[in-house]
């Protein structure tokens, strides 16, 4: 069986799809995951099909090595490109073979998966008001945004103390919401300064916060510095785009979860292999995947292997995941746990001509700005 083409699939507001096609019939999906420039990594698709065209697809360790190491430009447009051909092949060969990916990838340790999702509000009792729903639908891991403020004219300008005796009370809202029986994260979303990190982390500890994510950019000494100054555990990796890059942060801080993503930071095969070695380290992998039902699967299919896992992203938001309308089955969720899918490859299908019933939009952010003007981080 021989590699004959790589298709793109642009949908939504954030999708890049991809179907690699074979001379036997059979074909396998990915999914890319560097959303807001999904054009430019459907061109990186088709520069790498010229690559792989006529390879054999079951030597997914030779190509992901060939897109990998043989190209002399690196960064997050190409990582996504490799990741989502290589989750493509995976999904290929598992339907080869007519086994769930997991079988080729040592054979499951769970039979379902716990997840989390966003309690999401416009202020702190909205959010405890959606968290509360949430125990009552049977979650038991939920996480929320700090958010970020702003002004008549777009501006954060939210001070230092205030931001963090908001977050606090947020944070006691949920908690007095839904009780101890519930785990809860903060998503940051980078948006802090290391002072104001630590802070807030020192102030949230009587939560008992589940993980506290992304406080800070990616800065390797200021994660390290505020890692080593708050209790709270921090998870971080979501945007690192190949195993180096994790391997870099677990010898260099004592991070306690990592964020690797399926559709960016190299497939099920890096995948694999930074849940490896974070195992040895003692380090657990909370898999980061905002985006579509094959990062989804993806995410399952590593979560069922690996000895390390702590907690899936699913995509929902108060209970409400879009993917739903985008598959041809839904994900089985259940008292807070996805069912494994048991079919063969990824163990999903996406509707018929998803590009057309969900015509591409693209989702490019934007600029934010501090009340001075300056250039916030996102």
């Amino acid at each position: 069986m021989k590699i004959t083409g790589i298709e793109p699939i642009l949908a939504g507001a954030r999708y890049l799809f991809l179907k690699v096609t074979t001379d036997e019939g059979l074909v396998g999906y990915g999914e890319c995951g560097a959303w807001g420039y999904q054009e430019a990594t459907a061109g990186v698709l088709k520069q790498m099909e010229k690559m792989i065209v006529g390879l054999d697809p079951m030597n997914t360790e030779f190509i992901w090595n060939a897109l990998a190491r043989n190209l002399h430009f690196r960064g997050s447009v190409t990582q996504a490109a490799l990741s989502g051909i290589d989750i493509a092949l995976w999904d290929l060969k598992g339907k080869y073979f007519g086994v769930p990916c997991y079988q080729l990838l040592g054979g499951k340790m769970r039979e379902k998966i716990r997840i989390y999702i966003n309690a999401r509000g416009k202020n702190g009792d909205e959010i405890a008001e959606a968290a509360r729903g949430l125990k009552e639908q049977g979650y038991n891991a939920i996480r929320f945004s700090i958010g970020h403020p702003q002004d008549e004219n777009g501006r954060c300008g939210e001070n230092f103390s205030a931001l963090v005796r908001r977050v606090e009370d947020t944070m006691r809202k949920v908690r007095e919401a839904v009780g101890d029986n519930m785990d809860v994260a903060i998503e940051n979303h980078r948006g802090l300064r290391p002072a104001e990190a630590i802070e807030l982390g020192r102030a949230l500890e009587k939560y008992n916060p589940y993980f506290y994510e992304d406080p800070i950019p990616d800065n390797q000494e200021a994660m390290a510095t505020v890692i080593r100054n708050c209790v709270v555990p921090v998870a971080t990796g979501e945007r690192f785009i190949n195993p180096a890059e994790f391997d870099s942060l677990m010898s260099h801080t004592d991070v306690r979860y990592i964020r690797p993503d399926m559709c960016v930071c190299g497939g099920l095969t890096a995948g694999k292999k930074i849940a490896a070695e974070a195992e040895v380290k003692g380090v657990y992998v909370i898999p980061h995947n905002p985006l579509g039902p094959i990062s989804t699967a993806a995410c399952l299919q590593l979560d069922a292997v690996i000895p390390n896992f702590e907690v899936q992203e699913y995509p929902a938001m108060n209970g409400k995941c879009r993917l739903d309308r985008e598959m041809k089955e839904p994900f089985h969720v259940e008292n807070g746990y996805i069912i494994l899918p048991e079919k063969p490859g990824l163990g999903i299908e996406l509707i018929d001509d998803i590009d057309k019933v969900f015509p591409f939009k693209g989702a490019y952010g934007g600029i934010n700005l501090h009340a001075d003007g300056s250039i916030v981080d996102r």
